[in-house]
């Protein structure tokens, strides 16, 4: 206990007919929260103990963490998604990062899933589907269901944050929707 750590996490919410995700919307595979909030546990020797937050952390934040906390610096040519997490855990600092991205540009087996790009920034959250155009835009500080979409009410966040996501997928190099020339 004095030299290990533990990581716990999931890939996806839960799965659909199997477990309830209330008050989250959906379930795995899905884009709404039921599909895409899961827990993030770290354990450790220099971790605070028994502490809840709501900084956003993403999976991609697991690889760079574990790098901080075991002393190991990443190599100059190694392209980290994520951020560590490292000042978070051990003395609350603020985790540096103003907003995540997601894209999923192609169909999959889950309930309620489409080919998507998003981002959270803050309580906000705009999910934007590749195949329609079509936006949907949430606040999670008071709707964690996503039960009220407001994107007609904030037209202008939605340009801002849509801009901000088209920007993030030219910088990623983030592969486009295409036909699947099968179906």
């Amino acid at each position: 206990k004095d030299n290990t750590y533990v990581v716990f996490t999931s890939d996806n919410g839960g799965f659909a007919r199997a477990t309830d995700n209330s008050p989250l919307r959906a379930n795995k595979g899905s884009h709404y929260e039921g599909g895409i909030r899961v827990p993030l546990i770290f354990s450790g020797p220099s971790i605070r103990k028994s502490i809840v937050t709501s900084e956003l952390a993403i999976s991609n934040d697991v690889y760079p963490s574990i790098l901080s906390l075991a002393g190991l610096p990443s190599k100059p040519h190694q392209h980290l998604d994520g951020v560590s997490l490292t000042g978070h855990l051990q003395d609350g600092a603020p985790i540096d990062r103003e907003e995540l991205f997601w894209h999923y540009p192609h169909y999959n087996q889950h309930p309620q899933s489409s080919p998507v790009s998003m981002i959270r920034r803050g309580k906000w959250k705009l999910i934007e589907f590749l195949e329609t155009n079509a936006v949907e835009l949430y606040d999670l500080e008071t709707d964690l269901g996503e039960t009220i979409e407001l994107s007609a009410k904030k037209p202008d966040l939605v340009h801002d944050l849509r801009t901000q996501l088209q920007r993030w997928r030219e910088k990623t190099g983030a592969e486009p929707m295409r036909p699947n020339p099968l179906y």
